[in-house]
């Protein structure tokens, strides 16, 4: 896999995680597409601010091998990022209302 493709699938991975959360806890659900837009942005956001910890998709293939431990680590940090920046448009709006 190409540093392009594990970004993409980073990405993916973190609309997975705000869409499922919000699916399941309704308090959170911003609907389909508020919960992609969480997902892209949080899940890109946390890989772009820890990534430098060792498992950014360039560090995934480095030198043509691919390190399964920190595509692992990658998708976990993603699907995160969706699940915190969901959770976090949920206080920006109660902030809001008040």
């Amino acid at each position: 896999m190409t540093p392009t493709v594990i970004s993409l699938f980073s990405i993916i991975i973190g609309i997975f995680g705000a869409n499922i959360i919000g699916g399941f806890i309704k308090k959170y659900d911003f609907g389909i597409s508020g919960n992609t837009i969480a997902g892209v942005f949080g899940s890109v956001f946390l890989i772009k601010s820890f990534g430098r910890l060792g498992f950014d998709p360039i560090s995934i293939v480095n030198s043509g091998n691919f390190n399964i431990i920190l595509f692992l680590i990658n998708c976990l940090v993603s699907f995160l990022g969706g699940i915190t920046a969901l959770v976090l448009l949920h206080k920006l709006k109660t902030l809001m209302n008040k």
